[in-house]
C-alpha cells in the first residue's frame, strides 16, 4: 500500500509563491495518477489539480488555472504543486492523493472519491 507524505506548506503573504511536494513510498509511483485537493474547515475537500501517470496530461480547477502548476518526477517518486500569485482565498490544508490507473486510462480524476491514497495534509496560509 502506497504512503504519501505532503510537505512544503507555510505562512506567506499574498502574491508570494510556494511549492508543495508529495513523496510516495512505492516505486510503482509511475503507475499512479496524482491529484492535489484542499480543504477549509466546514467545507468539502476541493479539487485543485491532477496529473496523469506519465505527466503528459494535467487538469486544474478554474480558481487556480494560470497560477498553479502540477508536475511529477517519477524517478524521485514525487509530485509537486507550484503555487504562484497566492491569494488569501488559497488558504487551506492541501492534500495530495493517488490512485493506480492502467496505462490506457484517459479520464481525468477530478473528484476526491476517485482516489485511494492520501497524504496527511500540509497547511498553507496566505495573509493579505
Amino acid at each position: 500500500q502506497v504512503q504519501l507524505v505532503d510537505s512544503g506548506g507555510g505562512l506567506v503573504q499574498a502574491g508570494d509563491s510556494l511549492r508543495l511536494s508529495c513523496a510516495a513510498s512505492e516505486r510503482t509511483f509511475s503507475t499512479y495518477a496524482m491529484g492535489w485537493f484542499r480543504q477549509v474547515p466546514g467545507k468539502e475537500r476541493e479539487f485543485v489539480a491532477s496529473i496523469s501517470r506519465s505527466g503528459g496530461r494535467t487538469y486544474y480547477a478554474d480558481s487556480v488555472k494560470g497560477r498553479f502548476a502540477i508536475s511529477r518526477d517519477n524517478a524521485r517518486n514525487t509530485a509537486y504543486l507550484q503555487m504562484n500569485s497566492l491569494k488569501s482565498e488559497d488558504t487551506a490544508v492541501y492534500y495530495c492523493a493517488g490512485r493506480y490507473v492502467p496505462i490506457t486510462a484517459t479520464q481525468p480524476l477530478l473528484r476526491a472519491q476517485n482516489y485511494d491514497y492520501w497524504g496527511q495534509g500540509t497547511q498553507v496560509t496566505v495573509s493579505s
